[in-house]
């Protein structure tokens, strides 16, 4: 009698089972707990950003891994005896995807240097533009849309740039002190001339690979329904698209990527930065990144036309499209909800968007109809003057930033060493990152500098537990 008990036992909890996980499965999703669907990987390892989503093929995931090693592994400068993986610069910024993005995290833009200074990382890139005399931006004359400091041998980089800071001290409402710090950047050893006042720039950090796939999936009309152009709402924050065009379409399509937007796909974002970043010739990006002026440069000898094959940039766009975003850590801990509740009350999540569901045109099926939290709506916003760099990318002006997806921000330190956030690397932390927000963002700030203590902390325990 005893067995037949317990037989049943075990047969009522299998019953049980479905029915605990179906109604356990909103309780997560509400909470946003698994932020890439059915994709999300339960890792908070260094290597968190580097998995593939969770149901992906055994195709895919082979794909994955050769694009991976494309990814990670240095490019050399041709010929070599290596010719799948020559063909660097002549031109450049770093030597492979990964001296950015490392471990496929976010660039940690500033290091501390032995003698107590501070320079400049690799994954801290400088884009590069002049006003003409009939007020248009145009394509920098010099250095072209980047400025790259390194050349293969015989052919000179283009410049150094240098860091330093300025400090800024403040107060909250209630009196608790704050400190600010300010990057300010000086150009030296400039190959083909000096920088002038009518140059514009605007220093870039590598952000964190994870998700971009399911963020390429997410239906247009979704996010151009949170576009207000006119605040009809009236909360004072706008956002608007930038529309970009697609080089291989030669369409105008909804820029997802990239700190200003400015890149339709997961494929032409790869296929940029390989040239602007490398040097790299692509099906995409054809010709070398070299001036008329740049004799050194343009007789440099090349990797092949183009450098990186169709069928290497199509494995590294696979391996870009298919990493994973990690399961937060503590979704269901009290003073993290209580962080998500106010995170809604200052009207951070008017921007910073929480949750789509993706469409069904994903290559791999594992991208298709996942309901994923990354916390943007992709859209351009006003962030006010003190974060402007004055140099329009498209139809974004100088005072607008796409708003970057928050997902993974608390493993920056596990997974890159660090907490440098904002499109310049600027702010230590999450805290810092809020005071910086203006224009649009103002109002937000301010409510939430008027936040006691406490709340304060559980809006940046909530924003960290992502």
């Amino acid at each position: 009698m005893k067995q037949v008990y317990v037989n049943c036992f075990y047969f009522a909890l299998l019953l049980c089972v479905p029915v605990l996980i179906a109604w356990a499965q909103p309780l997560a999703l509400d909470l946003g707990e698994w932020p890439a669907g059915t994709g999300t990987v339960d890792d908070r390892s260094p290597r968190a950003f580097g998995l593939p989503l969770n149901g992906a093929t055994r195709e895919e995931v082979r794909r994955f891994s050769v694009g991976n090693s494309f990814f990670r592994d240095n490019w050399v400068t041709a010929p070599s005896s290596t010719p799948a993986r020559d063909g660097l610069g002549p031109i450049y910024n770093a030597v492979s995807c990964g001296a950015c993005h490392n471990q496929d995290g976010r660039g940690i833009a500033y290091r501390e240097t032995t003698s107590g200074g501070t320079k400049l990382d690799v994954s801290v890139l400088f884009r590069l533009s002049k006003w003409n005399p009939d007020g248009q931006l145009v394509s920098h004359p010099l250095y072209g849309g980047q400025l790259n400091p390194f050349g293969v041998i015989s052919v000179p980089g283009e410049g150094i740039v240098k860091v330093r800071f300025a400090v800024r001290q403040g107060h909250y409402p209630d009196g608790s002190p704050f400190e600010l710090q300010e990057p300010l950047f000086d150009f030296s050893d400039l190959t083909y001339g000096p920088l002038t006042e009518h140059d514009a720039f605007s220093a870039r950090v590598a952000p964190q690979m994870i998700g971009l796939g399911l963020i390429e999936n997410i239906p247009a009309e979704k996010i151009l329904a949170l576009e207000d152009l006119q605040d009809h709402d009236g909360d004072g924050i706008s956002g608007r698209a930038n529309w970009v065009q697609n080089v291989e379409t030669k369409e105008l399509e909804l820029g997802r990527f990239g700190w200003k937007a400015s890149q339709p796909t997961v494929r032409q974002q790869v296929a940029a930065a390989f040239l602007g970043d490398m040097g790299l010739t692509t099906p995409l990006f054809v010709d070398e990144n070299c001036l008329p002026h740049q004799t050194e440069c343009l007789a440099s000898p090349n990797g092949g036309e183009p450098e990186v094959s169709a069928s290497v940039l199509d494995q590294v766009v696979v391996y870009s499209s298919l990493l994973s975003v990690p399961k937060r850590r503590a979704a269901g801990d009290d003073e993290i909800i209580k962080g998500q509740a106010l995170f809604h009350k200052v009207q951070c999540a008017s921007c910073h968007q929480p949750h789509f569901t993706t469409g069904s045109n994903g290559f791999a099926e594992v991208l298709n109809g996942q309901t994923i939290w990354p916390y943007s709506d992709f859209l351009l916003h006003d962030m006010g003057e003190e974060l402007a760099d004055h140099r329009p990318d498209e139809l974004a002006s100088g005072r607008e930033w796409r708003t970057p997806p928050l997902w993974g921000i608390g493993l920056f330190q596990v997974v890159s060493g660090h907490n440098h956030l904002l499109h310049d690397g600027r702010a230590r932390g999450v805290e810092e990152a809020v005071l910086w927000h203006g224009g649009e963002a103002e109002a937000s700030k301010r409510a939430f500098m008027n936040l006691s203590a406490l709340e304060r902390q559980a809006v940046v325990r909530f924003v960290n537990d992502l």
